[in-house]
């Protein structure tokens, strides 16, 4: 029995390929996004075998954009961006303006008019969020200084993408140079002042009923009780709002998401929501960098060596030394300044919005797409080794291993046995703490929270800073000489490469460790941990011993 499948073959073939590719870029210690656009590359029609369709590819890439755009809006923060405006704002505002001058140049070399070397350098000045926040996330820089004025800063370089989005499509006739001398800036007055009205009116709407509406029904929902009904309300939402944006306000849908998820952001559920649907905006994102890759024609590394090796060269060194200059002239010290530049060296999902988006108006020709979509693929595959050369400079700086991060320099020595070591301090690892302290029991709490570390020090306790799997930071711990160590991180299967390294240096330490299932538990188990403590385990028998002493 023939099936005609075109959109179910595109989905299984993306997702699989994807899979099988991003795996394969993660054994080798790259970003999974390298492996999802080589996905989209074989299954494109510049490559031997299947080709997918490219217009089922296009429609599902726009609700991959949809709800990538939902999840920046998620995460997008009014009091952080603020913490960090004197820095971010005017930080990105020039750092755009290099990339884009550079941009711009590399276009007029290659013969390109000036509104195709405007499009071609906005989108080489704005990074990936996916890829930023990986790469924080896996330091654990997220909540430091440092990791708040790049999340700032690419807040910043996401407004005004959104902006150029908005602005791009009424500013194409007078970038083509199509309006005469005379009135041409009067026939494009009309209709960016007519689009800036729509999206004022757009704006409005969201502030004013929005605000309220989708919070309110939010909190209805939740009050159901179904899980499966407030998935399903926070997809409509996002969904819902980004196709009203378009229809009723001709707004794009990125910006109809974003402010879909902004508003959502507001409320307390907005954590919830974004847990809920992160598994479906993972699987929607994941398809639209293949739709991207479907785009890219391999032989441009062949034809165009040289465009291609400039279009690098100002994505990885360009826009990563104008940050460098601009964050160190604001007063930033020199591991600030890399961390922005590291953080800064590629460029993602925004950049393919807007390339798409100037092939489409006619201001970006084909060759300038491709070079962009090389540019990306070749970028986030060299931002790891970035980092990586980042961790060996801080290393290096403060006189230890690369595998450990920042340790203030007023550390405290470890003491000298028979203490606890304790790892994290968060919400669990603080309690624990306190309880040790009561109990007069010495301890060296490890915590890779630099900030959190430094209030640690100042309270007379003794921290170390970094990643705990690190075995040298175990070791500075003095782990071989302790009593115990108690593993209070969330994280179960991180928890087991500590706990690991920790039997491998102590033997006969006593080890206890947290866990949220039991295939965490069995983890953590293997791996050498004698006491796993499952939180919901817990939970239920203390409710149940509280019941006992009501009855009693």
């Amino acid at each position: 029995m023939e099936h005609n499948t075109p959109l179910i073959s595109t989905v299984v073939v993306g997702l699989v390929l994807a899979f099988l590719l991003g795996l394969a870029a993660h054994r080798i210690r790259i970003s999974p996004l390298v492996g999802y656009l080589v996905a989209g590359v074989l299954m494109g029609p510049f490559t031997p075998g299947y080709v997918a369709n490219q217009n089922i590819a296009s429609e599902l890439a726009e609700i991959g954009i949809i709800l990538l755009m939902f999840g920046v809006g998620l995460h997008f923060s009014l009091k952080d961006l603020l913490a960090v405006k004197a820095i971010a704002i005017p930080g990105a505002v020039v750092q755009i303006a290099v990339a884009t001058v550079l941009g711009v140049g590399l276009g007029w070399l290659l013969g390109w008019p000036t509104g195709g070397g405007l499009v071609f350098g906005l989108a080489l000045s704005v990074a990936s969020t996916v890829v930023l926040l990986r790469a924080l996330q896996d330091r654990r820089l997220v909540d430091s200084e440092r990791g708040r004025i790049a999340i700032g800063w690419l807040i910043v370089e996401d407004l005004a993408m959104v902006l150029t989005l908005v602005l791009l499509p009424a500013l194409a006739g007078l970038l083509k140079g199509e309006a005469g001398d005379g009135a041409s800036w009067t026939a494009v007055a009309l209709p960016v002042a007519i689009t800036l009205g729509k999206v004022a009116a757009f704006v409005a709407f969201m502030l004013i009923v929005g605000r309220r509406v989708i919070p309110w029904l939010l909190h209805y929902v939740a009050h159901t009780g179904s899980r499966e009904l407030f998935r399903l309300a926070v997809f409509a939402i996002s969904l819902g709002v980004a196709f009203g944006a378009a229809m009723l306000f001709d707004v794009s849908f990125a910006l109809g998401a974003f402010f879909a998820g902004m508003i959502l952001s507001e409320s307390e559920l907005s954590q919830r929501a974004a847990n809920e649907t992160l598994p479906l905006r993972d699987a929607f994102a994941v398809l639209f960098f293949v739709s991207v890759g479907m785009l890219v024609d391999p032989a441009i590394i062949v034809r165009d060596p040289l465009p291609l090796l400039a279009t690098v060269l100002i994505i990885i060194f360009g826009k990563s030394l104008a940050a460098f200059a601009i964050v160190r002239a604001f007063g930033h010290p020199t591991r600030t300044a890399l961390t922005i530049s590291a953080s800064l060296a590629q460029i993602g999902e925004f950049s393919f919005i807007l390339v798409s988006l100037g092939v489409a108006l006619g201001l970006l020709p084909d060759r300038g797409r491709d070079l962009v979509l090389a540019g990306a693929i070749i970028s986030i595959m060299l931002n790891p080794l970035f980092f990586a050369l980042l961790d060996r400079f801080v290393a290096v700086a403060d006189g230890k291993s690369p595998a450990t991060t920042e340790p203030p320099s007023d550390a405290q020595p470890a003491p000298p046995g028979g203490h606890v070591v304790l790892v994290g301090h968060g919400r669990v690892g603080g309690t624990v703490a306190a309880a040790l302290r009561a109990e007069g029991l010495d301890m060296v709490i490890i915590e890779d929270d630099d900030d959190e570390v430094a209030r640690l020090h100042k309270a007379g306790l003794k921290a170390l800073s970094g990643n705990a799997a690190a075995s040298d930071l175990l070791e500075a711990a003095d782990i071989a000489n302790a009593r115990g160590l108690l593993v209070a991180i969330p994280d179960g299967f991180e928890g087991g490469q500590i706990v690991a390294k920790a039997r491998a240096l102590n033997a006969t330490l006593t080890i206890v460790a947290r866990a949220h299932s039991e295939e965490e538990v069995a983890h953590l188990k293997h791996n050498g941990a004698d006491v796993v403590i499952l939180g919901e385990d817990e939970i239920a028998r203390a409710m149940v011993a509280r019941i006992g002493v009501a009855k009693g």
